[in-house]
């Protein structure tokens, strides 16, 4: 009678901690739970305004792309034209404005 006893109430014990251990680790598990949700919701707030700085880029890049376009057909347009002045002109102040940072460089 005394072992039944015994076992019972080691039984009772094994149940409370099982009971016990397993309510610690549904709060561990609720606390990581909240973490990731957290987590996840300033992710996704992160990747929308990435997004939208993606496509202000890629509107800056398409306008950038159609002044280039349009600069190019006119340079292709002037050197077609024969004024094969102009280009020399550009030649020579290029070389004026890099002979004159020359200058400054060397006698800082």
């Amino acid at each position: 009678m005394r072992r039944s006893h015994a076992s019972e109430s080691y039984t009772h014990y094994n149940q409370n901690t099982v009971e016990d251990e397993n309510e610690h680790l549904v709060d561990d598990l609720e606390t990581k739970i909240t973490a990731l949700k957290s987590l996840t919701i300033d992710i996704g707030h992160e990747v929308r305004s990435q997004n939208q700085m993606l496509r202000e880029m890629d509107d800056d890049f398409d306008s950038t792309s159609g002044f280039l376009s349009t600069t190019m057909g006119r340079v292709l347009k002037l050197a077609r034209a024969g004024h094969n002045r102009y280009i020399l002109y550009l030649l020579l102040f290029s070389c004026f404005v890099f002979f004159v940072i020359y200058l400054i460089m060397k006698f800082k």
